[in-house]
């Protein structure tokens, strides 16, 4: 497909996931949209992304925030939205499976309903539907390689994402199965078996370019054999020589990010424009661009960034 056919939005990222002292590298690892104060900065990093050179960014609705408050900043931002991001917890994982039909299972998706209200309020009607990130997980600590694999885990995790689907589904949002290195779906029989266990009419695909290739799948391939299910991406590029090294046993994940895994696009390893282009004939999608810890400021991140996608789109 023509890459200057493509829609791109960037991700606030660049701002959010940052050490507390960015010249220690094993200062405090700080995630800004979970810090009250962040909403007062929210405004001036959406104009950053727009005076960069972007139309569009993902939408991130915060805890702090309501829906009307955010639509009034996103307005005033003169900034589009792209599709957001919900995540699936393991019931097991904290405190036991859920039977389904009581309270407690039918209330484990109140935040599947939340992120549906937050799309359709904004005329969204995909979004990115992933397993839980935990950082204190062991998949944190040995990344990319699908440690400590269970079956039954899997198909419990399956069991729950089939329900969220259904959740959307009622709502008139369609999730993609989204792939997180770090997480119980991160290797390619663990998205390869939810994709196969739920019909391509309710969920589809919604690949991260960047973690498909840091667990050692290639991205092209993905995107070929489940073209048909592709509905939206996330883009990053990375250091490979890094991504080697987790699945080697050497680093944690969050030691990787520390140590510069994530680039801006273009300055890392992967084949991003050879990778897009491998996507069907008509695409309509979004491709949403992730620099998950910058390599420089974040406001020249995010100029970086804009000017890869001026010259892979001629536009």
């Amino acid at each position: 497909m023509p890459l200057s056919e493509l829609k791109f939005a960037l991700n606030a990222i660049q701002w959010i996931n940052v050490k507390e002292d960015p010249d220690d590298l094993d200062s405090a690892s700080l995630w800004r949209f979970a810090d009250p104060a962040f909403v007062a900065e929210y405004p001036e990093v959406l104009r950053a992304i727009k005076d960069a050179g972007f139309g569009a960014t993902m939408m991130e609705v915060l805890d702090t925030q309501t829906l009307q408050s955010y639509a009034a900043m996103v307005a005033d931002s003169g900034l589009a939205l792209a599709p957001g991001y919900v995540q699936v917890p393991l019931a097991s994982d904290h405190g036991g499976r859920l039977e389904r039909g009581t309270f407690e299972r039918i209330h484990w998706f109140d935040g599947v309903r939340r992120k549906a209200e937050e799309s359709n309020y904004f005329g969204l009607k995909t979004v990115f539907l992933a397993a839980e990130v935990d950082q204190t997980a062991i998949r944190w600590t040995k990344p990319a390689v699908g440690h400590d694999f269970r079956q039954d885990r899997l198909d419990e995790l399956t069991d729950l994402i089939d329900e969220a689907v259904d959740v959307l589904n009622a709502e008139g949002v369609k999730p993609g199965l989204h792939n997180h290195v770090g997480t119980w779906i991160e290797t390619q029989h663990e998205y390869e078996h939810v994709l196969n266990a739920i019909d391509a009419s309710r969920l589809g695909a919604a690949f991260d370019i960047g973690h498909l290739e840091w667990a050692g799948i290639s991205a092209k391939d993905a995107i070929t054999t489940w073209a048909d299910r592709v509905q939206d991406l996330h883009l990053k590029d990375l250091d490979l020589d890094l991504a080697r090294r987790t699945r080697d046993g050497e680093l944690t994940y969050e030691r990787a990010t520390d140590l510069g895994l994530y680039r801006e696009p273009g300055r890392g390893d992967l084949d991003l424009t050879g990778t897009l282009a491998a996507l069907p004939e008509g695409w309509d999608g979004w491709v949403i661009i992730e620099v998950d810890r910058a390599s420089m400021d974040p406001v020249e991140s995010a100029h970086h960034t804009a000017r890869w996608v001026a010259d892979v789109t001629g536009r």
